[in-house]
């Protein structure tokens, strides 16, 4: 009986090892590295000196300079580097921020940035800090079609169970969602609601003979945050599904297949950046070729948000 029973302790013991859950950290997903940029704005906006922050290997540029991803990190941010029309700019919104113990963690906000040229004009333009994994096309140069300017996603070919990470949120109560470009007066977006949201989402790709960019819906985790917080959640899985989630009861709008309107860009075999077209939902068992992955301090379009809204996002892993 003390055989048997010990025979028991021991598969007991192997079976609880093949279940356990792996994690897969993501490079430079702790945010406890940053690269410094300090960017001069044209004297025409008032020629300040403006710091832009990257999560890459620590070091500190300075200089009006294109900014390409270093150190192999795969993140890029909502913070640009623009010159338009022969003016330079710079927009930060997304920023290192201090845990208690010290450690550092990426701070999202929804901030407006005024653009004031010796009192000839004056804009404000919402900006909702987000980091992602892909590239940001600097210098940028209009404001037209602002995804455009991103590429989005990375190759990946795994089937993860879940996104993992640690988050706050800071969603101010009773305030509006607005929408403000520069161009035209801010308005007011009445009866809508604005939310922090996270997202991953995996793809299978493939481009025609003429480089157009096509995909199908692997793997679907995304989700929003209402409310704030009531201090940091440490650990927080946000769960993928596999396959046409439609009829799901977890499913909501917001997780359906990208929009044709609004796609997300990446590059192609030529180099060329062109829309990602998701033209459908792959079967649950298939195997990815990208993934997006995305951290945002609002849900809405381009230039819409809640001022002061934020999302402190840290430790993000990849679970299995």
């Amino acid at each position: 009986m003390r055989k048997v029973s010990l025979l028991s302790i021991i598969l007991l013991f192997f079976t609880f090892i093949a279940q356990a859950q792996v994690l897969e950290n993501i490079k430079y997903g702790d945010f406890q590295q940053w690269i410094k940029r300090t960017i001069s704005e044209s004297a025409i906006i008032g020629g300040a000196d403006k710091d832009l922050y990257e999560i890459g290997p620590k070091q500190h540029i300075v200089g009006n300079k294109a900014y390409s991803n270093m150190g192999g990190s795969p993140w890029a941010t909502s913070n640009v580097y623009a010159k338009v029309a022969g003016v330079s700019k710079g927009s930060n919104a997304v920023f290192p921020d201090k845990r208690a113990g010290g450690n550092y963690c990426a701070k999202l906000s929804t901030i407006m940035e005024h653009v004031k040229t010796l009192g000839i004009i004056n804009l404000d333009v919402l900006v909702s800090g987000s980091i992602y994994l892909g590239k940001m096309m600097e210098p940028v140069k209009n404001t037209k079609s602002p995804y455009s300017k991103l590429d989005m996603g990375v190759p990946f070919n795994k089937r993860p169970k879940y996104l993992q990470y640690d988050y706050k949120v800071y969603v101010p109560e009773g305030a509006k969602m607005i929408y403000s470009s520069g161009f035209g007066s801010k308005k007011v977006l009445e009866g809508r609601k604005n939310a922090c949201e996270v997202f991953i989402l995996l793809q299978q790709r493939w481009e025609d003979k003429d480089g157009n960019i096509y995909a199908k819906r692997v793997g679907t985790g995304r989700e929003r945050f209402y409310k704030s917080s009531p201090g940091w959640v440490n650990g927080h899985k946000l769960e993928i599904h596999y396959g046409d989630i439609t009829k799901e009861s977890f499913y909501k709008p917001y997780m359906n297949l990208v929009a044709s309107d609004r796609p997300y860009y990446s590059h192609n075999k030529k180099g060329q950046m062109k829309p990602v077209q998701e033209v459908g939902w792959a079967d649950e068992n298939a195997t990815p070729t990208h993934m997006i992955m995305m951290f945002s301090a609002g849900c809405g379009t381009a230039y819409e948000g809640t001022i002061d809204q934020t999302i402190w996002i840290d430790n993000v892993a990849l679970g299995y």
